[in-house]
């Protein structure tokens, strides 16, 4: 029986790891979302087993980036065992904007939360959101605000039947 790879678009979550001492190996978690609902946001831990991957994926990859990768789906056979994706290969299909100070280089910042942007102004404390469509959310009035300007937002969408 042969199995067929699994390919999927996702963003580097967060800084990649090495999997072992050497650094032959590497860990990752892809926030993969197919479509623009919240719910079906998922991140998925994926390890790299070919050495000379590995080292592009501990070395030159950033949070943010957005990557294609193809792989093969590893299932838990117990309860405590994770589920991950074992990469054959990876594609970075943008590069996360490099910020060396965002304090001195910018005075705002555009910030993704799934499928949300938020932009954050250092001269207000105000929040603008928009969906990544381009679709406009709201104004929270701090960034302590978002997730509650986030919920109201999508209680409106589902009362609407979108």
């Amino acid at each position: 029986m042969t199995t067929e790879p699994l390919v999927l678009d996702g963003f580097l979550d967060e800084e990649t790891v090495p999997g072992d001492l050497h650094g032959s190996t590497a860990r990752l978690r892809l926030t993969v979302s197919p479509t623009d609902e919240r719910t079906d946001e998922m991140i998925l831990p994926c390890t790299v087993t070919d050495p000379e991957l590995a080292h592009v994926v501990i070395h030159d990859l950033v949070p943010g980036d957005k990557l294609r990768v193809t792989g093969y789906l590893q299932l838990p056979r117990t309860p405590d065992e994770p589920m991950w994706l074992v990469v054959a290969t990876l594609a970075v299909l943008e590069t996360a904007p490099l910020l060396t100070d965002p304090a001195a280089d910018a005075t705002a910042v555009l910030e993704r939360y799934g499928p949300y942007l938020c932009w954050l102004d250092a001269d207000t404390p105000d929040v603008e959101v928009f969906t990544t469509t381009g679709a406009w959310v709201g104004t929270a009035p701090e960034p302590n605000a978002i997730s509650e300007l986030l919920e109201a937002f999508e209680q409106r969408q589902a009362a609407g039947g979108e």
